[in-house]
């Protein structure tokens, strides 16, 4: 029997039929990384300055970073459904977000994607979209 590698490989790579919601595994992978995420905030020391300007407790942040990333991955648009657009630059201007701040979000989320996403090409290709997107709410 021979296998066409291009198609068993082409599963592992996004594409607008085969999202990276789809490759993660779809809702219960996606919302494990939400909760991983903060998990890890809540009790990694590297992230003490970020965790402490969240609101307690983290239920509510929770649901709404899962729905966040579901709609950011290719899935279901959860979040807009229930808030409308993201606006993510806007939505974090009352906070004060820094570079510190932002590579504290990134060890939580690096350490994250590490645990959940098995695929190392998507993984990677999530760790730089975030990260860009991480960048960008710097607001001073």
């Amino acid at each position: 029997m021979i296998v066409n590698k291009t198609t068993s490989n082409s599963k592992a790579h996004p594409t607008p039929e085969q999202t990276p919601y789809q490759i993660m595994g779809g809702e219960d992978t996606v919302r494990r990384l939400a909760n991983r995420f903060y998990d890890i905030m809540e009790t990694a020391p590297q992230a003490a300055e970020l965790y402490a300007i969240h609101p307690l407790p983290l239920d509510s942040i929770r649901q709404k970073f899962f729905e966040f990333l579901s709609g950011w991955l290719g899935g279901p648009a959860l979040f807009e459904q229930k808030y409308g657009h993201p606006r993510l630059r806007a939505r974090h201007l009352p906070f004060t977000v820094n570079e510190q701040l932002r590579d504290q979000w990134m060890f939580c989320m690096n350490q994250a994607l590490d645990e959940v996403v098995e695929n190392r090409m998507l993984r990677e290709g999530i760790r730089q979209s975030i990260g860009q997107l991480a960048s960008h709410m710097i607001n001073c």
